[in-house]
């Protein structure tokens, strides 16, 4: 037996993909959507459990069905009983009138003895149809009763056909009765009848029908007559016949000729065209009766209808999808509108659009675009060509193409506990207030006293659980602290009472805003002399902070992290929110969450600290988490005691991961692991194709950099810490840093201590290696000191960025400044053989030397500019002349000197830059 997917044994069970996914979770079967890919085992068993309800369901329609039809057939069967008995009643008048007919021919003459009964004087009642046993022998029934009704409609229509023929007879035969009483002649003596063809000498007819073919060849053979006679000259006289009821004259009716002389009566056909339709509609009904209840699968208008309902769905969660990634949705549920991955080559882009790969380079070559297949296209350019070409796209980034929205069932969500994140500025107490919480001691393990990393704590408080995430607070942190309030419910910020609002209290508020979440107040340090917590009220109105004693909707707590006050208050506020808030989530489904922290232990290998947002986490589930994958090994808690399960808003460390995942990254399990790495290589390759794009292509922005880039200066840098958020946090950092003459290429980045290969790269690239948190490992650091590589090792970042920024400054070329020395007011002019012009100058302010270059400044305008060719003062030459002192200045090219100019001196310099 092969493995199926969930639609395929959907399929076979004639339910659908959502009601087999419910069965499945009900007995604890991976899978998580209608592709999911079902073991032999899972199939084996999903079987064996749904059998019964499949059986039951399969019974259920075939009764319902065969009630259906039964009801049919009851109403089908009262019809055909009142329309027999119609006809019944029809018959039995029409055989009195014959009866009455009759009895007055015996009155009038003598009557044929031997006339027979016409075998549809009796016609056969229908049985009536009883529940038949099987929908086989209905078909027969019906194919019997069909038959049947035929013949008796045969016969109803013979016999009303010979009915209007008697009274026709009769009507002619009495005006003609009254036209020989009138006139008074006596009616002529009788003759023989004519003989008559099929009718026996001495017997009457044998039923009706043979009377009548008989009256029509006697009516011809005196159509015949008359015409005979009409060419010899006689008068037309109607020819005389001894009827079989008393000889009288039998006159010709136009009326009764026309009508006895058409080949079929209209109405007999009209009978057999309605006797047709209405056989090949019971067969019609038979048989689709018979397919309905012999087939598995549904009629088809309720296929249909359940086709058009799922069709609905589907459109109606792709519209809420759309609308929680801020999409439009008519563009994504327009069918015509193509999906680009972001960075999709040359070939993809064709390959996509269903056109050939030529047609897009010749467009992008005309656009002056020379990219190959393999090469990758911006946004704009994709956009640019499918526009060209009337194509409608889509580009979609990797967030979006790999991001999943899950919807849930009210009755599936429970509720869940709270998860905080404490934000604020450096050294406001935000750790401490978490170790008052935990009272764990966490602030003495962290370097300097300043949180490195994000960490994650559970809290048991009256029963309740709360779910603390401690984020720095440091500026360098600020992309860390955004994933923090990404995956936070309730933020506690924490003011110093004594210091106010800071500028990370500011980017703290504003990241609260950006994810719209409710923040909580703490104004710790309230036992130090000098705090003000009505001040940091205050200052908080401005960011939008008001307090609810004042009209707002923030709750203000005043606590001292240090002396243990009202941190029960601090809580009782928390759960208070979270109430407000009514937080659940589904924990009957496949987890799924975001990394908190990941970091390369030496033992245990990759370790990430996944929060769970959704879902429940075990051991052996398969985890894609960015582009790392595994099935994970074990569950750690924050305490360090390992667990079989973790629930939404429990953080955990999971082992098992093939690689270190990045802080931020949204996790989720899946069912097949196959499926997992393909996912996880997937993106992997892409982020190296973005990387390789990244060196190889130019694009306006570092266009003017590239020109210069024989001037410029490159600081390479190797970066090597204990967890990968302070790798973002440098990096951050170091882009925040002006890079117009030096630039910061950081080689490579990685987690886990420095190795020998570091060292090697690092001589290779000229570059410097960084190490935060970590040691160098085994002989890196004699390699190092072989190689004269430079490595710095810090614990703290901010010194790590003050170090990195003054290597920067080193590198930059020095300011170029004018730097004035003095200024000399000329009060009298020398004309001096072979030297020229020799102005008698003042010192006026500051002090000028021989070497000072000066410009020559008449009414505020600057004349001149050069160089000195002597100073004296009397008939000595000197170095310089102070402010107050009096000397002769000779200027070189320059004899235009007149008393009132300043001649101004000043020395161009090279300043050190500092940034």
């Amino acid at each position: 037996m092969a493995s199926m997917r969930v639609h395929e044994l959907a399929k076979e069970f004639d339910m659908s993909s959502k009601e087999l996914l419910d069965k499945l979770q009900q007995m604890k079967i991976p899978a998580k959507s209608h592709a999911s890919m079902l073991a032999d085992a899972y199939v084996e068993k999903i079987r064996k459990n749904l059998e019964p309800e499949i059986k039951q369901r399969a019974g259920q329609l075939e009764d319902e069905e065969a009630r259906k039809l039964a009801e049919e057939r009851a109403e089908a069967e009262r019809k055909r009983a009142e329309e027999e008995r119609a006809r019944r009643e029809a018959v039995e008048q029409e055989r009195a009138a014959r009866e009455a007919e009759r009895a007055r021919r015996a009155e009038e003459g003598p009557s044929d003895e031997g006339g027979s009964h016409d075998e549809g004087d009796h016609p056969r009642k229908a049985p009536a149809s009883s529940p038949f046993e099987s929908l086989a022998s209905q078909i027969e029934s019906e194919k019997e009763r069909v038959a049947r009704e035929a013949a008796e409609a045969r016969a109803r229509a013979r016999q009303a056909k010979m009915a209007a023929e008697v009274a026709k007879k009769q009507a002619v035969e009495e005006a003609l009765r009254q036209r020989s009483g009138k006139g008074g002649k006596s009616a002529p003596a009788p003759k023989k009848p004519a003989p008559v063809l099929g009718a026996k000498k001495g017997s009457g007819f044998d039923s009706l029908l043979s009377q009548i073919e008989a009256e029509k060849q006697r009516i011809e053979a005196q159509k015949q007559e008359a015409s005979s006679a009409r060419k010899s000259g006689k008068p037309d006289r109607a020819p005389k016949k001894h009827g079989r009821k008393g000889g009288h004259v039998e006159q010709i009716v136009p009326e009764l000729e026309a009508q006895q002389t058409q080949p079929e009566d209209r109405y007999a056909q009209m009978a057999v065209q309605a006797e047709k339709l209405q056989r090949d509609k019971v067969l019609a009904e038979a048989r689709a009766a018979v397919a309905a209840a012999t087939t598995s699968s549904e009629g088809e208008g309720r296929r249909k209808k359940r086709k058009q309902k799922r069709e609905a769905e589907t459109r109606e969660r792709l519209e809420l999808e759309a609308i929680e990634k801020g999409l439009d949705p008519e563009l994504v549920l327009d069918d015509s509108v193509v999906e680009i991955p972001q960075g999709s080559t040359v070939g993809k882009f064709a390959e996509l659009l269903g056109v050939q790969p030529n047609d897009i380079i010749k467009r992008l070559f005309m656009l002056g675009q020379v990219l190959t297949l393999t090469q990758s296209m911006s946004d704009d350019l994709v956009e640019l060509i499918a526009d060209d070409m009337g194509r409608k796209v889509r580009v979609v980034s990797p967030e979006e193409e790999y991001a999943v929205v899950y919807h849930d069932k009210d009755e599936d969500l429970k509720s869940r506990p709270p998860v905080v994140t404490v934000m604020g500025h450096v050294d406001h107490g935000k750790t401490s207030l978490l170790d008052a919480i935990r009272d764990t001691g966490v602030v003495a393990s962290e370097a300097g006293g300043i949180t490195q990393h994000i960490g994650a704590s559970v809290v048991e408080i009256d029963g309740r659980q709360i779910t603390f995430i401690d984020t720095p607070g440091h500026e360098a942190f600020t992309a860390m602290r955004a994933r923090g309030a990404q995956v936070t419910d309730v933020i506690v910020l924490v003011v110093a009472a004594d210091d106010g609002v800071m500028p990370q209290t500011i980017e703290a508020i504003n990241h609260a805003k950006a994810a719209e979440v409710p923040v909580v107040v703490a104004v710790n340090k309230i036992d130090k002399p000098g705090a003000n917590p009505d001040r940091v009220r205050q200052e908080l109105t401005e960011y939008g902070i008001i307090p609810e004693e004042w009209g707002g909707s923030n709750m203000f707590v005043e606590v001292s992290a240090k002396k243990r006050l009202h941190i029960d208050d601090v809580l009782e506020t928390i759960l208070l929110q979270a109430d407000v808030l009514e937080l659940k989530a589904n924990p009957n489904a496949e987890a799924s969450g975001f990394v908190i922290e990941a970091n390369l232990d030496k033992g245990r290998g990759p370790v990430a600290t996944v929060l769970v947002q959704r879902g429940t986490l075990h051991p052996g589930d398969v985890v894609v988490a960015g582009t790392s994958h595994g099935r994970v090994r074990a569950l750690v808690d924050p305490r360090g005691k390992h667990v079989d399960e973790a629930l939404p808003a429990d953080p955990v460390e999971i082992l098992g991961l093939n690689s270190v995942p990045t802080a931020g990254d949204e996790f989720r399990v899946f069912a097949d692991e196959r499926d997992a790495r393909k996912l996880a290589e997937e993106r992997a390759l892409r982020a190296r194709l973005a990387e390789q794009d990244a060196k190889s292509h130019m694009s306006l922005d570092d266009l003017f950099s590239r020109i210069e880039e024989g001037k410029q200066t490159d600081l390479n840098l190797i970066v090597k810490a204990d967890v990968q958020g302070s790798i973002e946090a440098l990096r951050d950092a170091f882009e925040k840093m002006d890079q117009s003459e030096v630039r910061i290429n950081i080689v490579h980045s990685a987690v886990g201590g420095i190795t020998e290969t570091d060292v090697t790269l690092a001589s290779a690239s000229d570059a410097i290696i960084i190490g935060f948190n970590v040691r160098p490992t085994g002989k890196s650091k004699q390699q190092a000191e072989k190689e004269k590589v430079d490595i710095r090792l810090y614990r703290i970042i901010y010194q790590a960025i003050e170090e990195i920024n003054a290597a920067r400054v080193g590198l930059l070329s020095p300011d170029i400044v004018e730097e004035d020395t003095g200024i000399a007011e000329v009060r009298d002019t020398f004309k001096v053989p072979k030297v020229g012009t020799i102005a008698g100058c003042y010192i006026i302010e500051g002090e000028i030397n021989r070497d000072d270059k000066v410009r020559i400044v008449r009414d505020g305008t600057v004349i001149f500019e050069g160089v000195m060719a002597s100073l004296r003062r009397f008939k000595d030459d000197v170095k310089s002349v102070k402010q107050g002192y009096e000397c002769g200045i000779g200027i070189e090219k320059f004899q235009d000197l007149k008393v009132g100019d300043h001649i101004e001196g000043y020395q161009i310099k090279e300043v050190e830059r500092t940034e």
